[in-house]
């Protein structure tokens, strides 16, 4: 049958849009269609089919009298050497069928397919359907409208509306919708005694199909592919044998229906190709009682007559968010999928991230409509365990791969149209058509996309018969995969990328395939490949004609022909520099500067944020793409690279050596100008993405601080710092992880990072007794080189401080360590005091705000008198009396060798230290409790006004009035609610 098409000056108006909703099909609001699964404990009882639950006839003779002729044929599955036969042919299917790809196995080493598996809602079609697609459905329509033609997986095979026994089901579907999933569970579920309806089932992969020209019988191809069934093939087509076979991917053979194309073969034995073997079983005249299954794209439906299909079924996806949910409730709370220790809190995390991924499925239609998907949602969560669950040094994955694993599930290298002789890979055809969409969304800034925009992208340079025939089956096969209608209210007519990430990906791949070339670049390139083709044969015609005559132009010719090639490389060349200068350009784009992190941002987009939002569709002001540039670099590694290849997207290694080596030009430079926090977890991001060690180890040289304060840093992040961190072994001046929410996973992480940095913070996270056992190990560690520690703000406790006297005793690096407010008490300063005498390099102590009385301070200030290089303790705003402050007062470097660090005033003078001190309250007021802060500045006031009665020098009243001053105008503010 002729495919329709239209030519593109004939196009009309809103065909995308049409095409688009016709393509997605009915949602079900409430079809749940389950597939009940055992538990895996389970599965070897059922693994196999008996005799006797096969056949129910025993064998008795005068039992045998009893049938009828037609059942004589069942008689010989009764032998041992068939059952057994059909039992190792489900072994063998389920243990092949079973199987699942290396991205499967994050998700814990419970899940199979077997075990959890959720189908997808089919609704039973027809040809008159499937030829005139309806085009007055929206998407809002498809997620509320009921639909009473749904059909399960059980009841294909059922009778007709006019009572027909259905012999051949085609079952389809656009790119994505589960169709090949459905077909091994439907397998699996046959070799485990849940399919009774039929005794044996043949699968065949109709691209394995497509490979083979030589003729062949139906029964060697069985027995060659399934040497099992070598005992079971002669029954074939002499008994009431119930046989289903299973011809998944239509799409790759060419059938010819014609007698003048495909002859009549009622022969099992008789030698034909194999795609007359498929057209004669689809005829009923090649085993007329077997049942036929075909899986295809839509656009391969019309290549089987209407006349020989019984029923149509259409795969509609997940079109209920309560699949969706289910979907990822069995994907995400498989046990072991978290990777981690304690199982307790994995599981509650695992609930946790369910529970708001569902949240955000019921208010967040964007996303609903991109699960419609089941391939997007499997994205989904692969993306959410990413995200959660990495905990190794160096991450077992990139979030590249992870896209790249995705386009290599769904398209593994098919051609768009077996049909068409130029065999264009269909993923390449993507990177050419919707990857030009996304690259100019991405440099317009806009996710949203007109008909206007698509006509420009796929229909302005279609020439050919053959472009227009392959743009059609993209339109019916793959669009719906990349692209959906927007749900944001007065945007309906109008496309976005099913999944944001994916425009970012796209338009990556785009760049760094070179399909972004100026007309010079591809005249350029042509050229250089003809001449230098040319240039080579004249050049070694030349050499032999100067031996034999010696004319002097003859090497000036043979010059002149080698410079059009370099010429032109150069060309080649500037490409690679202007793709090296894109990634710079977008990566360190300033506007973006205030943006949370990529990581936080796909976290956002997938859970949402928690807290109000204006709508939950609605885009935000300024549209940000700081995952394009991180991609280029991902697309550049090696590993997908190679993948890349298998789906038909070559990456030369030379292109790639290339690019790197510009990119140490520019990427490199701008780094060294300092990037604000979640900038720089960016950049570290992208130089985990981009997988090239020594690239990474020149990059991080150059920093020699890393602040990364704020940042949330999750054990994601934490994995790529310290892999990244790692190419390196130079030291780190100082590394700021302030507020970064870190716990002891984190610090064992981050281990060989934390000992190169000489100042480390690590105030603001949190960390207790636990984590203090990690930091003595640290400052235990030969290799420790931190000199200055921070650890103000943390709920130490005195357990953590008896880890961190420990440390003292033993550590030769420290200088200068900070407990401020680290609720240490008298009896955890205490303890510190007494490792302190063996402590020999410790130069300044912060013990402020840590409730010590006058008995606690007084002894650290005896023990720091004794110590040999200890001159500075910070005892400020803690419950010391007056008779401690008179005899810490008394306190003089000169004759002490320590200065005590307690009010503002020293004696009658200003202390020189007053500025400091204030500075610490000020920055720290958010994180302690204000009205013991109120109550400190009260006292620090009544201080100052003391001591300034009690002076007569007018020099030092000024310095009195002045700090009096900043102590007022930090109360009042902290009173209102200002500061």
């Amino acid at each position: 049958m002729l495919r329709a098409m239209q030519c593109q000056s004939c196009l009309p108006r809103g065909s995308w849009m049409q095409l688009c909703l016709s393509l997605t099909g009915t949602r079900v609001p409430r079809g749940v269609c389950l597939c009940t699964a055992s538990v895996p404990g389970e599965l070897g009882a059922c693994g196999a089919v008996t005799p006797e639950s096969v056949l129910p006839w025993r064998g008795s003779q005068e039992h045998s009298v009893r049938h009828s002729p037609s059942r004589h044929g069942l008689s010989h599955l009764r032998n041992v050497a068939s059952s057994d036969a059909i039992k190792k042919h489900q072994k063998s299917l389920s243990a092949w069928f079973s199987h699942q790809p290396n991205e499967e196995r994050q998700f814990g080493p419970s899940f199979s397919l077997d075990a959890v598996h959720v189908d997808p809602v089919m609704q039973e079609s027809s040809l008159e359907e499937i030829l005139k697609p309806s085009s007055d459905l929206t998407i809002q329509n498809q997620l509320h409208q009921p639909c009473s033609q749904v059909i399960s997986l059980q009841n294909l095979f059922d009778v007709d509306v006019y009572g027909r026994q259905v012999k051949n089901v085609v079952l389809y579907g656009t790119v994505g919708t589960g169709k090949s999933t459905l077909i091994k569970k439907m397998v699996v579920d046959w070799c485990h005694g849940r399919l009774p309806r039929f005794e044996l089932v043949i699968p065949f992969s109709c691209e394995d199909l497509s490979y083979s020209r030589a003729p062949i019988s139906l029964r060697h191809l069985i027995t060659k592919k399934y040497q099992h069934l070598r005992d079971v093939v002669p029954l074939l087509g002499t008994s009431n044998l119930k046989v289903l076979f299973i011809l998944n991917g239509l799409e790759h053979l060419n059938l010819d229906f014609r007698l003048a194309g495909t002859e009549l073969c009622c022969d099992p034995n008789e030698p034909v190709p194999p795609s007359a073997i498929v057209v004669n079983l689809l005829r009923k005249y090649l085993l007329p009682e077997a049942s036929i299954i075909v899986t295809t794209r839509p656009s391969a439906v019309r290549r089987i007559p209407g006349k020989y299909v019984g029923r149509y079924a259409k795969i509609c996806g997940f079109s209920d968010t309560n699949l969706q949910k289910l979907y990822f409730q069995m994907r995400l709370s498989q046990p072991g999928c978290s990777g981690g220790d304690g199982a307790a809190s994995s599981s509650g995390e695992q609930e946790n991230l369910v529970e708001m991924l569902s949240r955000n499925l019921e208010r967040h239609n964007q996303i609903a409509a991109a699960c419609f998907l089941p391939s997007y949602c499997w994205l989904v969560c692969t993306t959410l365990h990413f995200l959660y669950f990495t905990k190794t040094v160096p991450p077992s994955q990139t979030l590249t791969g992870i896209y790249t694993s995705f386009l290599r599930l769904n398209f593994s290298g098919e051609v768009l149209d077996s049909t068409d002789p130029t065999n264009t890979s269909m993923m390449k055809y993507v990177a050419k058509t919707v990857g030009k969409l996304a690259y100019e969304g991405v440099m317009s800034r806009k996710t949203c996309f007109s008909e206007d925009d698509l006509v420009q992208c796929f229909e302005v340079e279609m020439k050919t018969e053959s472009e227009l025939n392959l743009l059609e089956v993209f339109r019916s096969d793959v669009f719906r995969f990349f692209l959906t209608p927007c749900v944001q209210p007065g945007k309906e007519h109008t496309f976005v990328f099913t999944i944001p990430a994916m425009q970012e990906y796209l338009a990556a791949l785009y760049v760094v395939l070179g399909e972004k070339k100026t007309l010079a670049q591809r005249v350029g390139k042509e050229l250089s490949e003809v001449l230098g083709k040319v240039s080579e044969d004249v050049a070694v015609v030349l050499s032999i004609i100067s031996k034999v005559l010696p004319l002097r132009f003859l090497p000036v010719l043979l010059n002149l022909l080698k410079i059009f090639p370099r010429y032109f490389s150069r060309l080649s060349g500037k490409e690679r520099d202007a793709i090296a200068h894109t990634m710079a350009e977008e990566l360190f784009k300033e506007e973006d500067y205030n943006n949370d992190d990529v990581l936080d941002q796909i976290n956002f987009s997938i859970l949402g944020v928690e807290g109000p939002m204006s709508h939950p569709d609605e885009a935000p002001d300024d549209e940000v793409f700081e995952l394009f540039p991180i991609f280029m670099g991902g697309i550049l590694s090696r590993r997908n690279r190679a993948i890349l290849e298998q789906l038909g997207c070559s990456i030369k290694n030379l292109a790639a050596f290339e690019i790197a080596k510009a990119m140490k030009k520019t990427v490199i430079r701008k780094s060294r100008k300092g990037l604000p926090p979640s900038e720089l977890m960016d950049y570290l991001f992208f130089l985990h993405e981009f997988q090239n060690e020594r690239f990474t180890a020149e990059a991080i040289r150059s920093l020699r601080t890393v602040n990364l304060s704020s940042v949330k840093m999750t054990p994601l992040k934490c994995s790529v710092l310290a892999s990244v961190m790692g190419t390196t072994c130079h030291e780190v001046e100082e590394l700021n992880l302030t507020s970064c929410n870190l716990d002891t996973n984190s610090l064992r992480i981050l281990f060989p990072v934390l000992l190169r940095c000489k100042a480390l913070h690590l105030q603001l996270n949190s960390l207790g007794s636990d984590a203090c056992k990690e930091i003595r190990d640290l400052l235990l560690h030969d290799k420790c080189v931190v000199s200055n520690l921070r650890l103000a703000n943390n709920p130490l406790g005195e357990q953590g401080a008896q880890y961190l006297a420990e440390a003292l005793a033993g550590n030769r690096s420290l200088t200068h360590l900070s407990l401020l407010h680290t609720a240490l008490g008298n009896r955890g300063t205490e303890v510190i005091a007494q490792h302190l005498a063996k402590n020999q390099h410790l130069q300044e102590l912060n013990l402020g705000y840590n409730s010590l009385t006058d008995t606690a301070a007084l002894h650290v200030v005896e023990v720091a008198k004794k110590h040999v290089t200890l001159d500075k303790v910070h005892l400020y705003f803690n419950d010391i009396s007056e008779d401690g402050k008179r005899a810490l007062h008394s306190l003089r470097s000169d004759r002490d060798g320590v200065r005590a660090l307690v009010f503002l005033t020293a004696g009658t003078d200003v202390s020189d230290y007053w500025s400091h001190i204030l500075n610490i309250v000020q920055r720290n007021l958010p994180f302690w409790d204000r009205e013991r802060v109120q109550q400190h500045l009260a006292l620090i006031l009544q201080d100052l006004e003391s001591s300034r009665k009690q002076t007569a020098n007018p020099w030092r009243k000024a310095k009195f009035l002045r700090v009096e001053s900043e102590v007022r105008k930090m109360l009042g503010e902290l009173q209102h609610g200002t500061l």
